[in-house]
């Protein structure tokens, strides 16, 4: 099998409303779905962010039950000739970075949490290439 990419990434939130705060109203993602009881979908890219309740998942009926507990970990991608744009607007929209990396000589990421507690990082296109 030779896969493309990861389609869609999912997240377990406890509050739709704050995370479409966060992903829609700050960090800017469209909104692709929204279901109040279940899940809120974004665009990301060519990728899709899923984000659902785990409450409603965990007895998901119609599809095989899913759920997380605890920190999960994304990483959201950039142009590279963006990336210290995109760290001011964290900065600038009141996101604390909570740590930055440098992955080689050419290379550097931040995280910082959403309203969950989930471990996101930014990183510059050509990070993994």
């Amino acid at each position: 099998m030779k896969f493309t990419q990861v389609k869609e990434t999912c997240l377990y939130v406890e509050n739709l409303d704050r995370s479409e705060e966060f992903y829609h109203d700050l960090l800017k993602l469209p909104i692709i779905s929204k279901v109040d009881s279940r899940h809120i979908f974004f665009r990301c890219g060519d990728s899709v962010l899923l984000c659902f309740l785990n409450k409603a998942t965990i007895l998901e009926k119609k599809l095989p039950p899913h759920y997380a507990i605890g920190r999960q970990h994304i990483a959201l991608e950039v142009q590279k000739r963006s990336y210290d744009k995109s760290k001011r607007e964290i900065v600038e929209a009141g996101i604390e970075i909570i740590h930055t990396a440098s992955w080689g000589a050419s290379h550097e990421s931040f995280y910082f949490y959403d309203p969950d507690g989930h471990v996101l990082e930014i990183v510059p296109t050509g990070m993994w290439d």
